[in-house]
């Protein structure tokens, strides 16, 4: 019944609009009464979606079965349950991808329905990093950031596909695009040294401390190459980026938004 009816409303929804479709107008295109329509969708936006409660669902159950070693990792791959939904009817998301386009209450409904998926994933990341216990201090920020980061990937290579008609396949560039969030994000919490002063770790004035390893770091212009901020007095962090001993020395001001030092330290790697 339920299939039934979110068939009979997106028919309607085609032919004459969404919002020139009442609930009446779906019943009777069903032939079923409106108390049968109520009984599976709250309303008309609902009917649009139909299948995003299961696989909310499917995604918690997924969520709740996986071990702890690769929580980044266990969020991305929740992730393709999504896309896994929208690829198994391709001309169904495609067209429904359009008419959320053409109708704003669509859009604002969809991302509620994001939101839901976002606040699923970081809920299973704080429970592997708390509040703290990820080493950093920063455990619930770490899991609301990389929630958003996979979402915001998975989405992107989402809508590439739709936007193409749903043509080729979509795991493609979602994989593409969650690969990138692993790459940033996989690497455990505090693997990024610190400048320390002389003698408070034992090691001296300069080097870099952390179980990244320790190396000296060079001496810092006075000004960023990528943002052409100041860099006196600001905090320094090195991230490793290869097994040869490289690395990258971020220097931003406290408060930088973090899609603004991950663009940064994309500059960096690119012009290296």
């Amino acid at each position: 019944m339920r299939e039934a009816l979110a068939q009979a409303a997106f028919q309607l929804f085609l032919e004459r609009g969404f919002e020139r479709t009442t609930v009446d107008d779906i019943v009777a295109r069903a032939g079923v009464g409106r108390r049968s329509f109520f009984r599976y969708f709250p309303s008309k936006e609902d009917a649009v979606f139909p299948d995003h409660e299961r696989c909310l669902a499917e995604m918690t159950e997924f969520l709740a079965a996986v071990d702890g070693g690769d929580p980044v990792g266990a969020v991305c791959d929740a992730a393709r349950i999504v896309l896994r939904m929208y690829a198994a009817n391709p001309e169904f998301s495609v067209q429904r991808y359009r008419l959320t386009r053409e109708v704003p209450g669509l859009r604002t409904y969809e991302l509620s329905v994001v939101r839901r998926y976002e606040q699923t994933l970081a809920g299973h990341l704080r429970g592997r990093f708390g509040e703290g216990g990820d080493g950093a201090g920063d455990g619930e920020l770490r899991a609301e950031v990389i929630a958003a980061s996979v979402v915001a990937a998975h989405n992107n290579g989402l809508r590439l596909w739709l936007r193409s008609g749903g043509e080729g396949d979509p795991e493609v560039a979602v994989d593409h695009a969650l690969a990138l969030v692993r790459e940033v994000w996989g690497r455990p919490a505090g693997v990024a040294g610190a400048l320390a002063p002389e003698g408070e770790d034992g090691l001296p004035d300069g080097s870099v401390s952390g179980p990244a390893a320790t190396l000296p770091v060079p001496a810092l212009p006075a000004a960023s190459p990528v943002s052409g901020l100041p860099l006196s007095g600001l905090p320094v962090s090195a991230l490793p980026v290869s097994g040869d001993g490289e690395v990258i020395v971020m220097v931003a001001r406290k408060g930088t938004p973090m899609w603004r030092v991950v663009q940064q330290i994309e500059a960096a790697v690119g012009e290296s």
